[in-house]
């Protein structure tokens, strides 16, 4: 015997709605299905989902657009900023710069490695302190270094903030839209439910055949078990 149950998807659930109020036969004062009070709940219960839905795929679309491009602003972004500072390292070792200056870039005095820069906190981070560091470092009289210039340096920083900046944004809205979603699901299923049981209700006296006939055709939706035949 197959068994009711509530839509797990989105779609499903639209298309179980929009069965039941495009179905003329459903309206028939004679052979009333289902109540008006529960009839008059399923259009606008199918437009506040369907609206929902396409606002958060527009604000999914936006938020990808945006991260197509940033993957390779972050590169960009992330090896200028290591080679200035493999510049400047090297720049110390060989005496051209005061190792004292590391200071200004937030680099201890006894450490040679580049710090991380693998994710876009860190980029930002680091490379924030390398443009204020290399201004200080070029107030106190210091030759500018060249290969890459801190002006590229902070042009690309620039660029990949912005995008970034940008991009969580989007993906806050798509978040936010996604949440709009899923606190409405528990509503339309409600409405469902009332549906459907003033559905199964009305055809209760049919035999099977004709009562899952009947029942499918206005939205309801039934399964099998596993390996159970599919009789009706």
């Amino acid at each position: 015997m197959p068994y009711r149950r509530l839509p797990k998807t989105d779609a499903a659930r639209l298309k179980a709605l929009k069965t039941v109020f495009e179905n003329n036969d459903i309206y028939t004062v004679r052979n009333r299905v289902v109540d008006w009070a529960v009839l008059n709940r399923c259009r606008p219960a199918y437009d506040r989902l369907y609206t929902a839905i396409e606002q958060h795929k527009l604000r999914l679309a936006a938020q990808k657009r945006v991260a197509a491009k940033l993957d390779v602003l972050q590169r960009n972004a992330a090896i200028y900023v290591s080679h200035f500072l493999q510049v400047l390292l090297m720049a110390m070792e060989r005496g051209d710069i005061k190792k004292e200056y590391k200071q200004y870039y937030a680099l201890t005095a006894d450490d040679n490695n580049l710090p991380q820069l693998k994710n876009a906190e860190q980029i930002l981070d680091v490379g924030a302190k390398v443009v204020e560091g290399e201004k200080k470092r070029l107030k106190k009289g210091g030759l500018p270094i060249y290969n890459p210039t801190i002006g590229k340096v902070a042009t690309h920083l620039d660029i990949f903030r912005e995008a970034h900046d940008d991009y969580c944004r989007k993906k806050e809205l798509s978040e936010k839209s996604l949440a709009d979603v899923q606190a409405l699901r528990p509503s339309i299923d409600e409405v469902l439910l009332d549906l459907w049981n003033q559905i199964e209700a009305h055809y209760a006296q049919l035999p099977p055949e004709e009562r899952f006939d009947a029942c499918r055709k206005l939205g309801v939706v039934y399964y099998y078990r596993r390996h159970e035949p599919h009789i009706y």
